[in-house]
């Protein structure tokens, strides 16, 4: 089925997932592309990286085939916009930091191209290095908060959720069969502290727990070396006055920029929906893009203002604001059953709107 440009559909959406890639972040990786297709799951990525599937394309919710055709469409656009090729690495998140594999078959040419970022000509040579530095480094290694009950593989002990464990060619492991067991945790919020105690740490982990909820991953902190934790410590008081003013003037320029963002944001919502009030677009703009929210203004495509990203903002708003939605949840209707009631009552509201 062709778009409206005349190009295939899949070709056009790469290439609108190209263009905000590019103006958000000046390059492209295909990793990256794949989860703005919707293709490639925050957790299936997760587990990936973590060495934990034995190819990108197994946590994939497309075949091969399409993935593939989808990286060859980004290689002729970032051709075309004479973007410059650069192989990274993509190691795992284990301890013998191996190379990632992307295909199953691992042939060279379609390993190369998923390695292949494609960086705009405008980046300056400090931020390339910058990019490919960061790129190239190892992950953290990534230590687990459970949910359930579980039991170490080495040495059979059981332990309750919530007590962390290291998994380690499948196997879920104990701090101490991990030989982590002398490391301590700093939970995360004090952000120089965690940087500084990482960096004096000679060995040091990440660790996650999964977020049902929000369907993500999240970090509660890191587990370092006792003494290092302790010299970061003396570190952070010996600069406490000196961060502190830092950190007002960071919250001056962050609140300005949302106010920005707000503003471009809601002059979208005018331009997609001209009949929508100047207020309620302000309104929207403002509970979307709030810092910190996890909403959709807070997204990537969000804050490119991808025009599907802001309908979705426009959509959740007249389903709670404009039609009986949350009443309908708090009466015990399934999500799903109440959004298809409350459906031609959005339609309604947005085809005002549209004009």
């Amino acid at each position: 089925m062709a778009g409206v440009t005349g190009r295939p559909k899949l070709q056009q959406r790469v290439f609108d997932a190209a263009e905000a890639s590019l103006k958000r972040s000046k390059y492209l990786a295909p990793v990256e592309l794949l989860a703005a297709l919707g293709w490639l799951p925050d957790r299936r990525a997760e587990l990936w990286r973590r060495g934990r599937l034995d190819a990108l394309e197994q946590a994939l919710e497309v075949d091969a085939g399409k993935a593939a055709t989808a990286v060859e469409y980004l290689r002729s656009w970032a051709e075309v916009r004479q973007l410059q090729p650069v192989e990274t690495r993509y190691l795992a998140a284990t301890r013998d930091r191996r190379p990632l594999r992307f295909t199953l078959d691992g042939a060279e040419a379609a390993e190369l191209a998923f390695r292949t970022h494609w960086v705009s000509p405008e980046l300056s040579e400090k931020r390339l290095e910058q990019l490919v530095t960061r790129q190239n480094k190892a992950p953290d290694l990534v230590v687990i908060s459970p949910e359930k009950d579980w039991a170490c593989a080495e040495c059979a002990l059981k332990s309750a959720p919530g007590e962390f464990l290291f998994e380690e060619d499948g196997r879920s492991l104990c701090l101490s069969c991990a030989d982590f067991g002398h490391l301590v945790f700093l939970p995360a919020g004090n952000a120089a502290l965690s940087r500084r105690a990482k960096k004096e740490s000679a060995l040091s982990a990440v660790v996650m727990r999964f977020n049902r909820r929000r369907k993500r991953s999240e970090r509660l902190g890191i587990l370092v070396g006792a003494q290092a934790l302790e010299r970061a410590e003396n570190q952070c008081l010996a600069d406490e006055d000196l961060r502190a003013r830092r950190r007002e003037r960071d919250a001056e320029r962050r609140a300005s920029q949302d106010l920005v963002f707000q503003a471009a944001m809601a002059e979208q919502i005018r331009h997609l929906y001209p009949g929508c009030p100047a207020d309620r677009a302000a309104a929207i703009a403002e509970h979307a893009g709030a810092r910190g929210s996890g909403r959709v203004g807070r997204s990537a495509a969000g804050r490119a203002l991808d025009e599907q990203a802001v309908r979705l903002a426009v959509v959740a708003s007249v389903r709670h604001l404009d039609t009986p939605y949350d009443e309908l949840l708090m009466s015990s209707v399934p999500r799903e059953q109440a959004r298809e009631r409350i459906r031609d009552d959005i339609d309604r509201v947005l085809d005002g709107w549209a004009g």
